[in-house]
């Protein structure tokens, strides 16, 4: 017999470069247990979205977006061992990555971290400095996604069929899209809060790409209607300012809003200036999210411009915003300090506030409060010794910024039994008589800090300036809502009552300007109206929107002028007063 291989051409067999690198490890299993892995894995993944990904309606478009991700995967390269060890990797690395940014920053991951912090060089070196241990649990499970991926690729026997997984993909997609489209809106406190880690990533999609198509973070025209502003690098009042004290009136609205509603006339005084008016503003919330409101006041800026990403505006722009209403304050000569109700990093507020010139905060824990729900007194009383301290030691005018809490929902049970107040008129519903006792406790300790101001400090020119961040939950049936639905589920059209509360500007020892007779003034608009109430010198863009509080009838923005407002904002962003990113 003739051995004719000896004979034959030798063929040259050519090794893969992960039998080069993994000799050891670069087995193929077999088919069925190819399968039966691929299998585990999927049902693995399918039970972590049931258990940790919210409603139904949440779980399915969490489970059709991976499995989107996971059929283009396998329809580029056949493996479906492989497709399903990255999805996986990469759902791990997401709840990962979610819960070390909840911890440092208190606020969970979303797509634009990925411009945010990839974006320069100078950002990963930051957050390097800032969080190393961090950023090497991030290199190595990145390194343990593409070991694992290696190897899934080596012992992966199965080969798909093309036109069967682009069929697989096509109707993911669909599904996809379609739950995308039909779930209930994202709740705006969502990215703030444990779990939904997944859903809140793939849901965040879709304001980064609308962020990114638009090139800045915040709406602007094309071109701008000026030169860039320029801040002065110091202010000097013509004579000594007042101190400034501006409360936040959690979830407090004037009940004369409500003409079918019978309460105690006596709480009007509450809502009314020194002029004697109440002052209409409209704020851009309904029932919660007070950092909204917050963040137009500081800011100057409304929330509404930043589309899809507002929820979250005081985490994305912490560091990216100047000329804010403290830190004009501070140029100015001014002192700023925050009595907070809750401990400071509550929803990652203390960043954003550090940021914009609040640097010095009395939060739960330096008050040293019994709850986060105190009387509206405590909260003043404790101001008022600090305000002692610092007029025996200084000079410098202050700021003191104020927030309350004893209005906040809920109203099913009675605030301070104790304290005899009326409610509501006969027939009112429970919760909102409960708000309105509420109300009354807010008024008696709002009287007990304007008395307290006169004699404490007689000497001394003081403005107070208050406001309501929303409405209370107790306005919903009102509003000819379902009292029992939940706040985040209504439908509110913009301009609507909901969204009406006031502001109230009083001066002790100090007399005021004139304030503005719009019928109602939007909220990014009171930040300037204090700061020339104080008799300040105004930086340009102050006096750019109190120009344009004028033009647009106290709009921002519904302003029918719209595009002036959109020229200011491109003059923010091409004076480097606002990063676009």
């Amino acid at each position: 017999m003739v051995d004719l291989a000896g004979d034959a051409p030798r063929r040259t067999v050519r090794t893969s470069w992960t039998r080069r690198l993994l000799p050891r490890l670069a087995w193929t299993l077999s088919h069925y247990t190819a399968t039966v892995v691929t299998a585990l894995l999927g049902f693995a993944l399918a039970w972590s979205f049931w258990l940790y990904e919210g409603i139904p309606e949440n779980v399915l478009f969490t489970a059709a977006v991976t499995l989107t991700l996971g059929a283009l995967i396998a329809l580029l390269t056949r493996r479906p061992l492989f497709a399903a060890v990255i999805l996986t990797m990469l759902v791990i690395l997401v709840n990962s990555i979610a819960a070390a940014k909840m911890r440092f920053i208190g606020m969970v991951l979303h797509a634009y971290d990925i411009v945010f912090y990839l974006g320069s060089w100078s950002t990963v070196t930051y957050l390097w400095y800032a969080a190393p241990g961090y950023v090497m649990a991030f290199a190595a499970g990145v390194g343990a996604l593409v070991g694992l991926g290696v190897l899934a690729w080596r012992a992966d026997p199965v080969r798909l069929g093309r036109t069967r997984t682009a069929a697989v993909l096509g109707v993911a997609l669909a599904v996809a899209t379609y739950t995308g489209l039909t779930k209930p809106d994202r709740r705006h406190t969502q990215f703030y809060w444990n779990a939904l880690y997944v859903s809140s990533f793939y849901g965040s999609w879709a304001e980064t790409v609308e962020t990114l198509w638009r090139g800045s973070v915040v709406e602007a025209a094309s071109a701008a209607n000026g030169p860039p502003f320029a801040l002065d690098d110091a202010c000097t009042p013509t004579e000594k300012p007042p101190h400034i004290v501006l409360i936040h009136q959690e979830s407090v609205v004037q009940p004369g809003l409500f003409p079918t509603l019978a309460y105690d006339k006596s709480l009007d005084k509450l809502f009314q200036s020194s002029d004697g008016r109440v002052h209409k503003m409209r704020v851009e919330t309904y029932g919660g999210a007070s950092w909204l409101t917050e963040f137009s006041i500081l800011t100057g800026l409304s929330t509404h411009s930043f589309g899809g990403m507002r929820p979250f505006v005081q985490s994305l722009l912490a560091g990216k915003i100047r000329d804010t209403m403290t830190e004009s304050l501070t140029r100015c000569g001014y002192r700023n300090v925050l009595f907070y109700p809750m401990l400071k990093n509550f929803v990652s507020n203390s960043r954003f506030y550090d940021a914009v010139g609040l640097k010095e905060i009395f939060d739960m824990k330096a008050q040293r409060t019994k709850s986060e729900q105190e009387r509206d007194r405590v909260y003043y009383a404790n101001a008022l010794d600090e305000m002692e301290r610092h007029v025996k030691a200084s000079e410098k005018p202050l700021f003191t910024y104020i927030q309350t809490m004893s209005v906040h929902w809920p109203y099913d049970w009675k605030f301070e039994p104790n304290v005899d107040v009326p409610g509501g008129g006969r027939g009112t519903d429970p919760d909102m008589s409960e708000y309105l006792r509420r109300v009354a406790m807010a008024k008696m300790d709002y009287d007990y800090l304007i008395a307290e101001l006169k004699r404490r400090f007689p000497g001394e020119k003081v403005l107070v300036v208050h406001y309501g961040d929303h409405h209370p939950t107790a306005t919903q049936k009102l509003l000819g809502h379902d009292p029992e639905a939940q706040v985040e589920d209504l439908t509110l059209d913009p301009m609507s009552k909901a969204f009406i509360t006031y502001y109230a500007v009083e001066g002790v020892n100090y007399a005021l300007k004139p304030l503005p007779q719009h019928d109602v003034v939007d909220v990014p608009y009171l930040g300037a109206i204090l700061l020339q109430q104080a008799g300040l010198p105004l930086s340009t863009p102050n006096r750019e929107r109190l120009r344009l509080m004028e033009v647009c009838d106290g709009r921002y923005n519904s302003c029918s002028r719209r595009t002036e407002i959109l020229a200011f904002h491109r003059r923010l962003l091409d004076s480097k007063l606002i990063s676009a990113r």
